[in-house]
């Protein structure tokens, strides 16, 4: 990793619409990424399946903000079945700490039995929130972890929900792949407006989850890239 991307530097990709990306955990160098197709999660028209519908309502966890972040990041980028390696380096994961600290990058935690079972991290920036990455390790936990996180973007005013790739995982629920020059033009107009990711309270319970995504919804048509 150059000692030249610090914090501030990395806030300096996403707001032009690059992020980083390390060839192992050990790597010392990112690549920086601007992909001709990006993933993106239209929060207007998410799906939720109707099992899942269930299963939030039933408090199958208990969902925390930002109270373990270091813990989520390295449970995303720890070893797993058919992925060996991560992108997410030791300097990558001591950047996104850095952000958490300075307000920037937030987690949103499963917890059953007072484990941390499932989880996921990102940065936000304005009325933008890219997703780095999520964890599971009991069914549906990223699940339910990913609807508290769109819940939260809708009650605070983003506008945004950068999934960088889209995966067969994230295309259930919704997202799609838009070209590179749609997804600046949704950055630049995310950038303009102020997030609050602390709006929703951090208990919200998962009825009150549904309740704040259905109304978004129906609010209005989807806006188009």
């Amino acid at each position: 990793m150059s000692t030249t991307l610090g914090p501030k530097e990395l806030l300096g990709l996403y707001a032009q619409g690059l992020f980083p990306m390390a060839d192992s955990r050990s790597g010392t160098s990112a690549a920086i990424v601007d992909p001709p197709r990006r993933g993106i999660l239209p929060l207007q028209s998410l799906h939720i399946p109707r099992r899942l519908r269930r299963t939030i309502r039933q408090h199958a966890f208990d969902v925390r903000i930002n109270s373990a972040f270091d813990d989520v990041v390295a449970a995303c980028a720890a070893p797993r079945p058919g992925r060996e390696e991560t992108w997410i380096s030791h300097a990558l994961e001591a950047l996104y700490g850095a952000l958490h600290d300075a307000g920037c990058a937030h987690s949103v935690e499963c917890w059953r039995d007072g484990a941390l079972v499932g989880g996921l991290y990102g940065v936000s920036l304005g009325g933008a929130f890219f997703g780095e990455s999520m964890f599971s390790q009991q069914r549906d936990a990223s699940k339910i972890a990913l609807l508290h996180l769109c819940a939260r973007l809708v009650a605070g005013g983003f506008t945004l929900l950068d999934t960088q790739f889209l995966t067969p995982h994230l295309a259930r629920f919704g997202a799609v792949e838009i070209d590179r020059q749609s997804y600046h033009n949704l950055l630049r107009k995310a950038l303009e407006n102020k997030g609050d990711f602390s709006a929703l309270k951090d208990q919200a319970s998962g009825v009150n989850v549904l309740a704040v995504l259905d109304a978004h919804q129906q609010s209005g048509p989807v806006q188009e890239p």
